[in-house]
């Protein structure tokens, strides 16, 4: 067997590992034309050509570890689109559908912590691929690897940001958003996180964007480039010392993950905005202002504002285990107006079914300069209309072992959860582990790492404080 190849295992979005142990050259060398031949196999007869987008982050030696995956792709008779620089993963994702290619091959680790690097594998249509794709992957791993062609393909560098940015640029009032960023009315911050959305905002909107972490810095700051309070602190700063100065107009900060395909915000305030406040914002803005109109697909994790949003607006929704692959999925068999996830990405089916932060911040700018509202009085203002209120968080609970994790499962199988936290179970949803409804119209959801001892904990309730309540509650009954 291939050197470790039993050990390069494909989660909800690409294979992950850290830097010189799982992720090392050798194995990037093993996976990346396998992975060419899966797409040419799956796609190859509809597009009728053999060329692979190859694109990276601004994770260490991401550049390098790209250049690795052209020459060995192209070494294996496939033509090679090479960007020559770091850009968001959705770019390349654009670039794939764009230039007729069997899809794009991206290094990235997303939102991991610095000591990562993956391999993210996108299709022609422009989205992730489904999981037959990577299992595919996966069962070629076991042979011999792929032999040389006997004529290489040609290696092409291309600049990946211009025709992505035309291509954002048409799907909002570009002019608006600028003119009200020029002329005061509108204040953005945009916390890039040392990650590939660096520079985006500026390019769509001029210099007047406020960039924070905009250096690169493969450790960044110690934390990982996730849209999660806790690795915002800079930000929250510099979003107080602005308020303290500026009281006029309306102002936003953008946060994006490393990779800009999940997005967060914090509003005026102060007040951090997950997708979960975010996707029924734009749910309304969408279908209020620009008149679309579609299904909404959400995650089991999903808020219950999303549907609630929905309704106003007489739109269906469509709910899928977490992952946006599944998303992706559905946008490619219905018309879907918006689907999006709790941990921050989102994507349109006016767009190609892939999670996009910028085109996400850039119809965020759009509803607050349409609405002439601070996001979080647009929040306010949908809790008034559809009369909910309600509060979310989630924890990943890191467990002693594998064992502990079957344990817990086969706990909840054979002895199924009838009270939590005091309050009546009132049913249990099962197509992502373990959706608890409960009497007071909170859930608590259960939901197990497929490939490590984690166990992700999520709560929505009426009140911060029964969230938490219900979270050490869960995390007790865990430990």
């Amino acid at each position: 067997m291939p050197v470790a190849a039993n050990s390069i295992k494909f989660g909800t979005d690409g294979w992950r590992g850290v830097i010189g142990d799982e992720f090392t050259f050798e194995r990037v060398a093993l996976v990346a034309p396998l992975a060419a031949k899966v797409l040419l196999n799956t796609y190859g007869e509809k597009v009728g050509s053999r060329t692979i987008v190859v694109g990276h982050d601004r994770r260490f030696m991401a550049e390098d570890f790209a250049r690795k995956v052209a020459e060995v792709v192209s070494a294996a008779g496939f033509d090679v689109l090479l960007t020559d620089t770091f850009a968001p993963t959705p770019a390349f994702s654009w670039a794939a559908k764009q230039q007729n290619a069997l899809g794009a091959l991206v290094i990235t680790a997303s939102h991991n912590p610095g000591k990562y690097l993956g391999l993210k594998v996108k299709s022609a249509f422009g989205g992730s691929v489904p999981p037959e794709v990577t299992q595919q992957i996966e069962a070629l791993l076991s042979a011999e690897a792929l032999p040389p062609a006997s004529i290489p393909g040609k290696i092409e560098i291309f600049n990946p940001w211009r025709s992505y940015c035309e291509g954002l640029e048409g799907k909002v009032n570009i002019a608006k958003i600028r003119d009200a960023i020029s002329t005061g009315k509108l204040t953005v911050f945009a916390d890039v996180m040392h990650g590939a959305a660096a520079g985006g905002l500026a390019m769509l909107l001029g210099n007047e964007v406020k960039e924070i972490n905009s250096n690169r810095d493969p450790l960044f700051g110690g934390g990982a480039p996730e849209p999660l309070p806790k690795y915002l602190s800079h930000l929250f700063e510099v979003m107080r010392n602005h308020r303290e100065t500026n009281q006029a107009g309306l102002t936003v900060a953008l946060v994006f993950d490393g990779d800009s395909d999940r997005i967060a915000a914090v509003d005026k305030q102060g007040n951090f905005l997950s997708s979960q406040i975010l996707i029924p914002i734009l749910i309304d803005h969408l279908t209020l202002r620009r008149g679309f109109q579609g299904e909404i697909v959400k995650t089991v994790s999903g808020s219950d504002l999303m549907p609630r949003v929905a309704a106003l607006h007489n739109l269906s929704i469509f709910e899928t285990p977490v992952g946006y692959k599944y998303i992706a999925d559905r946008m490619l068999e219905t018309q879907v107006l918006l689907g999006g996830e709790e941990s921050g990405g989102i994507g349109y089916g006016s767009h190609i079914p892939e999670r996009d932060a910028l085109l996400s911040a850039l119809y965020v700018l759009e509803a607050i300069v349409e609405s002439g509202l601070d996001l979080g009085d647009y929040y306010r203002h949908l809790q008034e209309q559809t009369g909910f209120t309600s509060a979310y968080d989630r924890i990943d609970l890191p467990l002693a072992s594998m064992e502990v994790r079957s344990r817990l499962l086969q706990q909840l199988q054979s002895q199924p959860l009838t009270e939590i936290a005091g309050k009546a179970v009132i049913d249990c949803q099962t197509i992502d582990g373990y959706k608890f409804r409960l009497a007071d119209q909170s859930w608590l959801m259960i939901r197990f790492s497929g490939t490590e001892p984690v166990l992700r904990l999520y709560c929505e309730a009426p009140t911060l404080e029964q969230v938490h309540q219900t979270l050490a509650w869960a995390k007790d009954w865990a430990e």
